[in-house]
């Protein structure tokens, strides 16, 4: 793909389809994935769709109008925020003389760019496939013309469009087996770190909530934190220490969109893995976003697909913090008014990721919550029970730790410790 390439991006507002989100906002979000893989904006519109053509989705003067307007903004290429099948795609493209990819390419476009690990392009390529064979097949010469390889936007790998279904789908076979082995060996490292123990606490949001900059905020790390769509694709972990707990792992993950691609979904279902394993989940939400209480409503409906959220009355429920971001772009009155009703909610915390506004308070009220329900144990150990004993005193509040005299098996130590029931397991299971 060329960087800087002129695109026209063009929001379908369907009659009849009930949507929450604001045209003008999706508009803008569509603008927003655009530029976080470099495409030049020249013009962008919302175009009411009364009835769907089957054939090109829009009717025959709005088609018109698209390509007038590439032809007045040099634009190379049109991005439909929607979704768009095979045939649609295909006559947009003869009708406008244009390259047109949707909503789903363009999201692919940008994870293809972004996916540094080798597992993030396993993800990428395995979702790309499932994508392309369907276009591949039912308008091969076309696409032979039209596009190349891996991106959609042009690029290495030719000889993937000549493949023909059979190779594609023994592709994608090998690809699901690569990554349900790194599904395996994931899950391998987070019992490891379950007997580790340490809490884990992982950061989900919206794309661009301000994740990653609270990431390296709290951990002093430099993870990618740009204000893009899509800055993070892959999971980070880092080492913190709060208060009354000496050790918890920070985990950064994907944003969450709307209309996410259901290919995307399904493959990066390992990627949020980490999520649902959590002892807490922090739900960083951009407050000064005018769509911020829409952007909730698609995180949380992700959590409950995840299996994060449980219905009323299942036990064990992940406890969720909602930290309210960019409290730094906000004016006086918008502060007081949300300040109000921040005051009254427990699970809300008030930050700015930029300039560290709130991080200690979100630090304590993270201690607070891991250490809660915590019960004093007075245990007899071997005083050659190193392994225990350290461990006891890293994980747990150590009230009283002295010689018990001697034992059965030799010189033993009282060890008065306090400790959440999770740990108490987990010292168990030791």
């Amino acid at each position: 793909m060329t960087r800087g390439a002129r695109a026209l991006v063009v929001c379908p507002d369907i009659r009849g389809q009930r949507r929450e989100e604001d045209p003008a906002a999706r508009l803008e979000e569509a603008k927003g994935l655009a530029a976080a893989i470099g495409i030049v904006v020249a013009d962008a519109f919302v175009l009411p769709v009364r009835e769907v053509r089957p054939n090109t989705l829009f009717g025959e003067g709005q088609v018109q109008r698209i390509a007038t307007d590439c032809e007045l903004n040099e634009a190379e290429l049109v991005i439909v925020d929607g979704a768009l099948s095979p045939i649609q795609q295909r006559n947009l493209e003869e009708k406008i003389g244009r390259k047109v990819i949707d909503r789903t390419g363009l999201i692919l476009e940008i994870f293809g760019e972004r996916a540094a690990t080798a597992e993030g392009r396993l993800q990428v390529e395995l979702a790309h496939l499932d994508y392309q064979a369907s276009r591949l097949v039912r308008s091969w010469t076309h696409l032979e013309r039209q596009r190349g390889g891996f991106g959609f936007l042009g690029g290495p790998g030719e000889t993937q469009i000549e493949a023909d279904r059979r190779l594609i789908r023994d592709r994608m076979a090998k690809l699901r087996r690569e990554l349900e082995q790194v599904r395996k060996t994931r899950e391998l490292h987070r019992k490891r770190r379950g007997r580790a123990p340490w809490p884990v606490i992982a950061l989900v949001g919206y794309t661009n909530a301000g994740k990653s900059t609270l990431f390296n905020r709290m951990t002093g790390a430099e993870v990618m934190a740009e204000d893009l769509l899509f800055a993070t694709l892959d999971p980070t972990m880092r080492a913190i220490t709060l208060p009354g707990v000496e050790k918890a792992i920070l985990s950064d993950t994907v944003g969450f969109i709307s209309d996410l691609p259901t290919q995307l979904v399904a493959a990066f279902r390992a990627t949020l893995e980490e999520v649902t394993a959590a002892d807490i989940v922090l739900h960083v939400r951009d407050i000064a976003n005018p769509d911020t209480a829409q952007q909730k409503r698609q995180v949380l409906q992700v959590l409950t697909d995840l299996g994060v959220i449980v219905e009323e009355g299942e036990d064990d429920p992940t406890p969720i913090l909602e930290v309210w971001n960019k409290w730094d772009l906000l004016d006086d009155t918008q502060r007081e008014d949300l300040g109000a009703i921040a005051a009254q909610d427990d699970d809300v915390v008030l930050v700015s990721a930029t300039n560290g506004k709130g991080v200690d308070t979100l630090r304590e009220k993270l201690g607070k919550v891991l250490t809660e329900g915590a019960r004093l144990h007075s245990l007899l150990l071997p005083a050659g029970d190193g392994a225990r004993i350290a461990w006891l005193h890293a994980h747990g509040e150590v009230l009283g730790d002295e010689d018990a005299g001697q034992g059965d098996t030799g010189p033993m130590r009282r060890i008065d410790v306090r400790l959440t029931e999770k740990e108490w397991g987990r010292f168990e299971s030791l």
